[in-house]
C-alpha cells in the first residue's frame, strides 16, 4: 500500500507587533485579544523599558526585522518610565519610525497631551471587559491593518 502525499502546512510569516506591559495579567487579555483579532500577527511581550531598548538594539545589530507597530502601556510601573522609553526610541534616528500606540488606564489630559507631544500615533484607554478589548481591537485591527500604510522596518 502507497501513502497518499501529505500536504505540508507553510508557516506563514507573522507580521511582528512589540507589546509593551508591565502587568502579566493584562497581558494575557491583551495577547488573547489579539489572537481573536489579529490572527496574521505575532505580538512579542516585553515589561520594561531595558528589555525592550535592548530588543530593538539586537534587531539592529542582528538584521532582524524591527517590529512594525509597537503598543505600549504608559504606566512601566510609573508615567516617567512610559515617557523615558518613548524619548528614548523617538530620539533614535531609526527607531523613531516605529508607530507606537499607548494603552493606558489613564485618561489624565496631560498624559494623553504629552504622548502626542513625543509622536505617539495613537492613545487608547484600555477597555474594561474583554467583549470591550474585543472591539477594541476589531477596530484597530480595520485601522492599523486595512487602512493605513505601515512602514516596512526591513533591515
Amino acid at each position: 500500500m502507497t501513502k497518499l502525499p501529505t500536504t505540508k502546512r507553510r508557516k506563514l510569516l507573522r507580521i511582528p507587533i512589540l507589546v509593551v506591559e508591565d502587568n502579566a495579567d493584562q497581558w494575557l487579555i491583551i495577547r488573547s485579544a489579539l489572537a481573536q483579532c489579529f490572527p496574521e500577527v505575532e505580538p512579542l511581550w516585553m515589561n520594561n523599558n531595558a528589555q525592550v531598548l535592548h530588543y530593538l538594539e539586537n534587531c539592529l545589530s542582528s538584521d532582524k526585522q524591527l517590529p512594525r507597530l509597537m503598543l505600549t502601556d504608559l504606566y512601566l510601573p510609573r508615567r516617567e518610565d512610559g515617557f523615558s522609553l518613548l524619548e528614548s526610541i523617538k530620539g533614535h534616528s531609526i527607531f523613531r519610525q516605529l508607530p507606537i500606540v499607548i494603552l493606558s488606564n489613564s485618561e489624565d489630559s496631560k498624559d494623553i497631551e504629552k504622548s502626542y507631544a513625543l509622536s505617539i500615533a495613537s492613545y487608547i484607554v484600555k477597555p474594561i471587559t474583554y467583549h470591550q478589548w474585543l472591539n477594541c481591537f476589531y477596530t484597530f485591527r480595520r485601522y492599523w491593518l486595512e487602512a493605513v500604510r505601515l512602514p516596512a522596518h526591513s533591515l
